[in-house]
């Protein structure tokens, strides 16, 4: 007789089931809206489909943050400290988010460095991802959001900057909490972004700084060790 499916394990396979099968629907539905859109003409109509896109992008953004969550489930027990070049992963990060920052008047730059990571390729994107993500939606038009990436001796720094909101003193130390925003009236996302990042960071063995003024902006940094540069050149 099998044995019963612990809980937890039946959970995360319904949460994978479900990021997998829902990408596709909410892919028909953005097509659907580009192909409205075209074809709208009254001011009203086009509000409506501009509300319905946003409300697709927001159940999108909730589904991407889910789906993050249960890679970290499932990435624990694997190797995590593989060479990892960064330049591929901020080159495709660039490509990804060039034209929402564009849309919203935002100065987005990117500078791939040439270095290598002892980490793992799908966590360290999702970090990034997730650090991009929070800069540009807390960035306000006519602002900047700036990737970099040095090495430091025996570590490489990858740093995301913007020149947003910032945060303040008192809320520094609570951002990396799940279900915490640092605008509590926003409504897009779960705020598991940052909590993402910081877990993902403990199983990579990675450090990440924050630095904040509000009013001023935020600068993000994850430092890894970075790999032998025999071993960066194979990977």
């Amino acid at each position: 007789m099998s044995q019963p499916v612990p809980f937890g394990d039946f959970s995360a396979t319904l949460l994978a089931i479900a990021g997998h099968d829902l990408r596709q629907p909410l892919q028909l539905i953005v097509g659907a809206h580009d192909k409205l859109a075209r074809n709208l003409h009254g001011s009203q109509q086009r509000k409506e489909l501009a509300q319905a896109a946003e409300a697709t992008a927001q159940l999108a953004g909730m589904l991407g943050e889910l789906v993050e969550a249960l890679r970290l489930r499932e990435r624990s027990g694997s190797e995590l400290h593989l060479p990892v070049r960064l330049r591929p992963i901020l080159d495709a990060l660039a490509a990804e988010f060039g034209q929402s920052a564009r849309l919203k008047g935002i100065r987005f730059r990117v500078a791939a460095g040439s270095g290598a990571a002892l980490s793992h390729p799908v966590l360290l994107t999702g970090m990034l991802r997730n650090l991009i993500r929070n800069a540009i939606d807390y960035t306000p038009p006519g602002g900047g959001v700036f990737v970099t990436s040095r090495r430091c001796g025996s570590k490489l720094r990858i740093e995301v900057r913007d020149t947003g909101v910032g945060i303040g003193a008192s809320a520094v130390s609570t951002i990396f909490r799940a279900f915490q925003r640092n605008d509590e009236s926003r409504m897009d996302g779960l705020g598991l972004g940052l909590f993402i990042v910081k877990h993902a960071a403990g199983l990579l063995r990675h450090r990440i700084e924050v630095r904040s003024a509000e009013g001023r902006g935020s600068c993000f940094a994850i430092i890894a060790n970075a790999a032998p540069r025999s071993a960066a050149a194979a990977a």
